[in-house]
């Protein structure tokens, strides 16, 4: 059995950021730790051919709605951001330099960036905003800022992204336990009856 699942994530997806304010309690649930990780969905989508949701005709639409009903019924603080997609390369280093530094504030800033973005209108594709909201969470500007320029932080991202698709990622949220893959929030109820019958067997 497993003792931990592997979470991607990419700061511009709002399924992502669904997720994140959910995954610790499913987590929990099963006894099973977590590995963040922090991924750009840009170099995916090239490789799989795909798009940003709502830059695809007629599903464009709906991704909106889905949106909004989905933070609805899940109460989870959330306005569509004005600027929709963003680039969030620094919000993706601060999170591995967090994760190599301050692993136990690891969950509480990513949590932070994406209701920076989702719930608060904050431009997280700004390095500025990103280390804001990074202060804000008792993490040394400085620091942080230096983290994010630092060019091993940069070739960690990159081969998180490489892993990434090795493992067969291609969307955001993204699950693996153990090696089985689960796409998007809407499959955590699955995961739940996937471990119980793992358990019960």
């Amino acid at each position: 059995m497993a003792n931990a699942l592997d979470f991607y994530f990419e700061f511009s997806s709002p399924y992502g950021y669904f997720a994140a304010t959910q995954v610790e309690d499913l987590a929990h649930e099963a006894g099973l730790a977590i590995n963040w990780h922090p991924i750009l969905l840009g170099p995916i989508f090239k490789v799989s051919g795909s798009a940003p949701l709502t830059e695809i005709p007629v599903k464009g639409a709906y991704a909106l709605r889905d949106f909004a009903r989905t933070a609805h019924l899940f109460d989870i603080p959330f306005s569509q951001p004005d600027q929709f997609p963003i680039g969030t390369v620094a919000a993706a280093r601060a999170a591995i330099w967090a994760r190599q530094h301050h692993p136990d504030r690891l969950p509480t800033l990513i949590k932070a960036l994406y209701k920076g973005y989702f719930a608060d209108g904050r431009n997280i594709g700004d390095a500025d905003t990103v280390l804001d909201i990074a202060a804000g969470q008792g993490l040394d500007r400085q620091k942080a800022a230096a983290g994010i320029a630092d060019e091993d932080v940069k070739n960690r991202l990159k081969e998180e992204v490489a892993q990434a698709m090795e493992r067969g990622v291609f969307g955001s949220p993204f699950i693996i336990i153990d090696g089985e893959p689960f796409w998007g929030f809407d499959r955590f109820p699955h995961i739940r009856r996937w471990l119980q019958a793992r358990q019960a067997a």
